[in-house]
């Protein structure tokens, strides 16, 4: 790993993923049979929630437990982050404390600036630009049903999002094809996309079904994301036509399988009936965070 930090996955190199995916197959095979692996023992994740979540919380602190050492959970209410003061302060007392942080917030630029002035791993559990700790998760899942990575398609569906543009990125450093189908005005980061073409076979477009085509992963997400809800009632108008159904199906590679990063809103970006039937997927996909998770934290806090 040569990385410190998990603030992106732009900033980790095809390398640096493939080692994560090994490791987090790795441990997760150990922990299905009950083999312990206490890399951390003795050692404490400070977890800083500006955003809530079922799925980090429970995932990263089940995954510290798993790992030998402890997780503390720390709110707006618990940190004077949350009263005005500055992040580089936080950045600075906290890694005095902690062997490290996982954020999961709004803003970008905060990750960054905890990466900046503090002295400790920081792993960025999601912002309003990306969620790498998700990705991983999902290619970890594509690798299990898919087998090898490179040269499969994987097509997003929806908003282009902070979901969107980490899937850009790690399905081009793993060697994917990447298509997203989203509406005008919508799309993903353009530095991203832009980025992706020189880089890999990628194609955005607004036509589904052409995203869609022969796709071996098609991957969906709410239209209104958290920080969103008042926007709701506009973004149902707008996205209609951006889910993954029956017809959807049909244009897609054969055994082709379906994603969600959840919660997922039945009969809106997906329909109940591909997501029943896709089920297994999309929950394994969820447990994955676990795994991949205590990948980045053993590659990053190991001391």
């Amino acid at each position: 790993m040569t990385q410190k930090h998990l603030l992106k996955l732009g900033d980790w190199s095809t390398a640096d993923i493939m080692e994560t995916l090994e490791l987090a197959d790795k441990l997760k095979y150990e922990n299905k049979h009950g083999i312990r692996h206490h890399h951390l023992a003795g050692q404490t994740l400070g977890m800083i929630f500006q955003k809530s979540s079922t799925r980090t919380r429970v995932s990263f602190e089940t995954g510290m437990y798993q790992l030998g050492g402890q997780a503390l959970f720390l709110s707006n209410r618990d940190l004077q982050i949350g009263r005005g003061e500055p992040v580089e302060d936080t950045a600075r007392v906290l890694s005095r404390y902690l062997d490290g942080i996982m954020i999961r917030t709004f803003a970008q630029q905060e990750v960054e600036d905890l990466a900046k002035y503090g002295c400790i791993p920081i792993i960025n559990g999601l912002t309003d630009y990306c969620h790498p700790c998700q990705v991983l998760a999902d290619l970890q899942t594509i690798r299990e049903y898919k087998g090898d990575l490179a040269g499969r398609k994987l097509c997003f569906i929806g908003d282009g999002n902070n979901m969107a543009n980490s899937l850009i990125v790690g399905g081009i450093k793993t060697g994917m094809k990447v298509s997203v189908a989203c509406p005008d005005g919508y799309q993903p980061d353009a530095d991203i996309m832009k980025w992706a073409a020189e880089n890999g076979d990628f194609t955005c477009t607004s036509d589904v079904k052409e995203a869609a085509a022969d796709a071996d992963a098609l991957y969906t997400d709410v239209w209104a994301s958290m920080g969103q809800e008042q926007e709701a009632l506009e973004r149902q108008k707008i996205f209609a036509g951006y889910q993954i159904n029956a017809d959807v199906m049909k244009v897609a590679a054969d055994k082709a399988m379906v994603m969600h990063c959840l919660p997922a809103h039945r009969g809106e970006e997906i329909t109940a009936d591909v997501l029943e039937a896709h089920a297994n997927e999309i929950f394994d996909e969820a447990e994955n965070r676990l795994h991949a998770q205590k990948a980045v934290m053993v590659l990053l806090m190991s001391k």
